[in-house]
């Protein structure tokens, strides 16, 4: 075996270590508290964009928009519009600060909200993404802090939120994308690649009370990069979701199935 092969496969051994080490002590509970919870199945279908408009060397603007839905695409889940400043601090390290609006609505057998109304969210957030290719992998390590201020309704009457509940979440993306060709999708040539990522959710804060776990989102996607500005990816998605009530006594999850598909572009205002 090559060193850089040996690398590779090293590094892989420690990700899928930290990963079912993750799983075990989400899903390794006791029986009984497992027999406890109350389960929500959902079939989900996520439509999003992401736009960077690259107005200096280091410096560029980002865009987002997230349109999911549930019941097949026939009934919304939330609207997600985020923005942010990127900083490159070097080939592999990016910064980001920014704002994100939510509007998540009252979808499944168990709402989000006991009210069970469509409520808002604001929230401001820093991020940092590492880089770190192994091999023809492309490897991505994405840290994200964020502030939020949720509506919260408590009654279904109420004309509007009756209280902003302020909350902190933690959250962690690692993401392998292999290129099918030759050429690395990193270069920003034309190729198909596949890709895999997983994301955790840990809330924090006086005001999180069931849900220190807040959700994970797994995801299996093909993809094509048609040009240095345009790629498309689409695959399965899964989302699990502790809800931050409880019914009954009882925690309530969410298993969200379905698929994802995005598109990503990438604008030079420098040339303009």
């Amino acid at each position: 075996m090559t060193y850089a092969a040996y690398k590779t496969s090293r590094h892989w051994c420690l990700v899928a270590q930290c990963w079912l080490l993750l799983l075990a002590l989400l899903s390794g509970g006791p029986l009984v508290a497992q027999n406890t919870r109350l389960t929500d199945r959902n079939t989900i279908g996520w439509l999003t964009n992401t736009t960077t408009l690259q107005f200096a060397d280091r410096w560029s603007g980002h865009l987002e928009y997230q349109f999911r839905r549930d019941n097949f695409l026939q009934s919304p889940q939330q609207n997600l519009f985020r923005t942010g400043v990127n900083y490159r601090v070097s080939d592999r390290l990016t910064l980001r600060v920014g704002y994100a609006w939510v509007e998540t609505f009252a979808y499944g057998n168990y709402p989000i909200q006991a009210a069970g109304r469509t409520f808002p969210e604001h929230r401001l957030y820093q991020m940092a993404t590492l880089t770190n290719p192994v091999g023809r992998v492309d490897i991505s390590h994405r840290f994200m802090l964020e502030q939020r201020w949720i509506g919260r309704f408590l009654t279904p009457e109420s004309p509007r939120p009756d209280e902003t509940v302020y909350v902190n979440r933690l959250r962690y993306m690692v993401r392998g994308q292999l290129p099918l060709s030759k050429v690395s999708s990193s270069a920003g040539g034309k190729t198909a690649y596949v890709a895999a990522y997983n994301e955790v959710f840990i809330g924090f804060g006086e005001n999180v009370n069931e849900n220190v776990f807040d959700q994970n989102r797994l995801g299996l996607l093909v993809g094509y990069r048609a040009s240095p500005t345009f790629r498309v990816e689409g695959g399965f998605l899964q989302q699990l979701v502790q809800l931050p009530r409880e019914i009954n006594g009882r925690n309530v999850f969410q298993y969200n199935n379905g698929f994802i598909l995005n598109t990503v572009v990438n604008l030079d205002l420098r040339r303009q």
